[in-house]
């Protein structure tokens, strides 16, 4: 059997292994350079523990001059591990989700795996395409945000028998693990909350997926058991923007001249709605209260100071790799569900 490479191929020491015009460099193109075996190189890569310094050191230098990047397929197969993670977003535009992002990225380095993040958008159809590429890999888990799927995504996630976690959200029924929290919960907590500060007069400016549908059914049922029959409500599209927030106000005080508090679905929005406010000569929160969701880095700083509700995406984060982790080493992930609840920031825009 022919090599994959010439000997004409293979640099001399102190030189760059050259470009190869098709192909890529392979185990045995390293072994020649550090003039070893195949098998040497392999366990110099895998458990370096188990060759001499020396050989070590040849073994490290050919792949530095090579470029050689080891075939983890190849070593995900037969380890049955890809250590490889795979996490769905809705969006990066905003940064809601970092803070799990960055947990996961975190938890999973610690553990000797790496994350690969896609964006799924808002729509089913681009979960199922991504879905369809990141199983045929076989990643160690997939982590997906929210418990909205199509059928056919769902069933393929049940077969493929990778571990799956759902974050975001909450169900009784979930792919297989779970962790989140209640958004009609959140949605009520806040409608208490407005109506125990005495506001009578709430609007709405929500985003349409899900998950944010979700906190308005739970702030507007809430409200109308407290007497508040009439909320308003401005829909805006997803991903969230600040300039969202102003259209809304300005369409808010159309259909409500005595608007006295706007709740938001995302801080981004309640930005947008106190900028308007205050270019409409408005002083906040006298003349009309702010309040936002997800607590996000700016919410503390602006002027006044965003009231809001707090998601610990970071343990979030951590969780659902610990869910994953523990999975794949055999470990008893103790209860498939976990409730991280939520918490209302009461600052100075109410």
């Amino acid at each position: 059997m022919k090599s994959a490479a010439s000997p004409k191929s293979i640099a001399k020491p102190g030189q760059r292994a050259p470009r190869r015009g098709t192909g890529g460099i392979t185990l045995s193109d390293v072994s020649k350079l550090a003039g070893v075996s195949a098998i040497t190189v392999s366990r110099a890569l895998n458990t370096p523990a188990m060759v001499s310094p020396e050989t070590l050191e040849r073994v490290r230098d050919a792949v530095a001059r090579t470029g050689y990047v080891p075939n983890l397929m190849a070593g995900g197969l037969a380890s049955n591990r890809s250590r490889l993670v795979a996490a769905l977003v809705p969006t990066i535009a905003g940064p809601v989700f970092l803070e799990t992002i960055q947990a996961l990225t975190e938890s999973l380095a610690e553990a000797g795996c790496q994350l690969m993040l896609g964006q799924s958008g808002y729509a089913d159809s681009r979960e199922d395409a991504l879905l369809d590429a990141i199983i045929g890999r076989r990643p160690d888990g997939i982590v997906l945000t929210g418990i909205m799927h199509s059928a056919q995504g769902r069933q393929r996630l049940l077969a493929s028998g990778i571990p799956v976690v759902e974050t975001w959200d909450l169900t009784p029924t979930p792919i297989d693990m779970l962790v989140g929290f209640s958004h009609e919960k959140a949605g009520a907590a806040v409608a208490d909350l407005l109506f125990e500060r005495g506001y009578r007069h709430p609007g709405l400016v929500t985003a349409d997926d899900h998950r944010a549908t979700l906190r308005r059914t739970g702030f507007v049922e809430r409200l109308r058991a407290l007497g508040v029959a009439e909320v308003p409500v401005v829909v805006a599209p997803p991903p969230t923007t600040l300039e969202g927030g102003r259209t809304g106000l300005v369409e808010l005080r159309k259909v409500c001249p005595r608007l006295d508090v706007v709740f938001c679905s995302s801080d981004a929005l309640a930005h947008g709605v106190m900028t308007e406010a205050q270019a409409q000569g408005l002083t906040v929160p006298q003349d009309v209260a702010v309040m936002g969701f997800g607590n996000l880095g700016f919410a503390a700083h602006t002027h006044p100071a965003l009231s809001t509700v707090h998601i610990d995406g970071t343990a979030i984060g951590r969780q659902a790799a610990r869910f994953i982790l523990d999975r794949v080493d055999g470990v008893d992930t103790g209860p498939r569900i976990r409730d991280i609840g939520f918490s209302l920031i009461d600052r100075a825009s109410l």
